[in-house]
């Protein structure tokens, strides 16, 4: 089974109607399988643990490894979703939304494990999620109060905020689909030649990955690992 179709499968047969009505259910359903592990991807800790003994213990090192990984799944998936061009971005686009999802998901959460964040905690899965948002969107989301604290600080609040999960979860979904879906733009000067819609998503994909891997990276300190 390929990566491609595991990560296609995420929502089955609702897959060509997933992006217009794309909710807060299934960003936490991309989190738990991400964290809990999906086809031939393992665990995010089981990854994580793995970079761990690779470099010796030395947790800054695969921190970098988790992110290094996670952009060529991405940009592969980005290839592999887009490599059609337009003619095929309707019925691939939820696809893509899916497995970017599913894979930054995964890496953020790699990286807060190694961290020492406990990924069964609520409020670390919010902080989680906040991370796929980006530095630019948290910051204008906590400058106009729409969200209480950067990611950090909402793993490791005093108290759990029930309806928190729901809003960043909602702009999760919209920051997601904006992103893969802006991408048309820029393919269409591959209409004639698919490839070139690969390519772009490969790039564009793997980009705004790394993205949120340096971001989490930043943001995510260390905390004493149990």
């Amino acid at each position: 089974m390929t990566l491609k179709t595991t990560l296609g499968d995420l929502l089955g047969p609702q897959l060509p109607h997933a992006a217009p009505g794309l909710t807060t259910a299934f960003v936490r359903e991309a989190l738990d399988r991400a964290v809990h592990g999906i086809g031939p991807l393992p665990p995010a800790v089981v990854a994580a643990e793995r970079q761990l003994a690779e470099q010796r213990g030395h947790v800054d090192r695969a921190v970098h490894e988790v992110i290094e990984n996670h952009v060529r799944l991405a940009g592969a998936q980005g290839f592999a979703t887009n490599l059609g061009g337009l003619v095929t971005v309707a019925v691939m686009l939820p696809t893509n939304i899916i497995g970017l999802a599913v894979i930054q998901s995964r890496m953020v959460a790699g990286i807060a494990h190694l961290r020492g964040y406990d990924l069964t905690d609520p409020r670390v899965k919010n902080a989680v999620l906040a991370c796929l948002l980006g530095e630019e969107m948290v910051d204008a989301m906590v400058a106009s109060r729409r969200l209480p604290a950067p990611p950090m600080a909402l793993a490791t609040a005093p108290v759990l905020d029930p309806h928190l999960e729901q809003v960043i979860a909602a702009e999760v979904a919209a920051s997601v689909i904006s992103k893969v879906a802006g991408r048309r733009a820029l393919m269409a000067m591959g209409r004639r030649i698919p490839v070139v819609g690969g390519l772009v998503g490969l790039g564009a994909d793997g980009f705004v990955t790394w993205r949120v891997g340096r971001y989490a990276d930043r943001e995510l300190l260390p905390r004493v690992r149990r």
